[in-house]
């Protein structure tokens, strides 16, 4: 089906999954067939099904992969590079990844202390 019409794209997941879930609901075809066809597996059929019946097309979206929020800075490394920046506020970065390394053992990428640095700020600036 998706290689006959240019309306359906075999890259849009949304699509692909909707599909499917009609091919079993409207067509009649059994799960095994439908998720074989779609190149899914029957649990993620089931899965596509109860996220669909919960959420509707919307909830077929792929999620954000990989970690929700900063895991490696937690509170004592924030509260440690606060305290550094607060005694030397012109160090750079790249000098408080080295401290980060050498005091907890821990490698992190000098975007995430960025990102993490405006949050406070953002954060404080809210309380105020």
């Amino acid at each position: 089906m998706f290689a006959d019409t240019e309306f359906f794209d075999p890259r849009d997941l949304v699509q692909v999954k909707y599909e499917m879930l009609r091919r079993v609901e409207k067509d009649g075809h059994s799960i095994s067939e439908a998720a074989e066809a779609f190149g899914f597996s029957r649990p993620s059929f089931y899965q596509a099904q109860t996220v669909f019946q919960s959420a509707g097309l919307g909830g077929l979206v792929p999620l954000k992969r990989g970690p929700r929020q900063a895991h490696k800075l937690t509170p004592e490394i924030m509260d440690f590079i606060l305290e550094v920046r607060r005694d030397q506020p012109d160090l750079r970065t790249a000098d408080l990844v080295t401290r980060i390394r050498e005091r907890f053992d821990l490698t992190v990428h000098p975007r995430s202390i960025e990102r993490g640095l405006a949050r406070h700020q953002k954060k404080r600036r809210t309380q105020q």
